[in-house]
This record gives structure tokens, sequence and C-alpha cells, in this order.
């Protein structure tokens, strides 16, 4: 089962040997990718989607506590449900607030190949 598989990758950017975007060709980095959409992208952001995304990065400027951190943790997981999941199955969202640092665990399971994967990432100011 060696599909091909190209998407635009994300952060956009262009290819300068060809001149064209440059493309992903791995499907689980390509969602990946857009988890971390729907994760850095505020709400009101994208002008026909308005309700897109998460906004995380302005959970940075949210009061350093555990109740912060467990509203983070719900937001993460019913934007990520709401908007990858013919994608993904969220099993845990994990956020811990370390002064001016959010850490953020997700673990997921890629669909179409019952793969389960794990992206951690720290959001600073």
């Amino acid at each position: 089962m060696n599909q091909r598989f190209k998407s635009i990758y994300y952060p956009f950017a262009v290819d300068e040997k060809i001149g064209r975007l440059t493309e992903e060709s791995d499907y689980s980095t390509h969602v990946e990718q857009l988890i971390k959409q729907v994760l850095f992208t505020n709400p009101g952001e994208r002008v026909n989607r308005p309700d897109f995304g998460c906004g995380l990065r302005r959970m940075v400027f949210a009061p350093n506590s555990d109740v912060a951190a467990n509203f983070t943790e719900i937001t993460v997981l019913q934007a990520l449900e709401k908007w990858l999941a013919p994608l993904i199955r969220v099993d845990e969202v994990k956020v811990k607030a370390v002064e001016e640092l959010l850490e953020v665990r997700i673990i997921y399971t890629l669909l179409t190949r019952q793969e389960r994967r794990y992206l951690n990432l720290e959001v600073t100011l």
C-alpha cells in the first residue's frame, strides 16, 4: 500500500529550485502540519472560517495556573476534534504552564493507518 501523497507544505514556502510552492509528500508530517495550523490559528483570523482555530498562542497570556492549563487542554481537544476528526483521533492532551511557557503534549492516532503519534510543543511569549 505505497500510495503517493502530496500536499502544500506548511508554513508556506517557495522551493527556489523549481519556483513553486514547497510540497509535503509524507502523510504523517502533513497531518502534523494540519494540527499546528489548528493550534496556532486564532479564531477570527480566517475570513471564510471565523471559528477555525484554537488560538494557543493567546493562552500564554492567561494566568499561570492549573485552571488555565486545564482550560487550554479542553480548548485544544475540542478544536482538534472539531477540525480534524476525519483524520485523527485525539487520545490525550496534556498542558502544563511553566512561567511564560506552555508545554503541550498531544497523543493522537492517524485513522487511515491506525498509527499512534505524539506531538510535543512549547509555546512561549
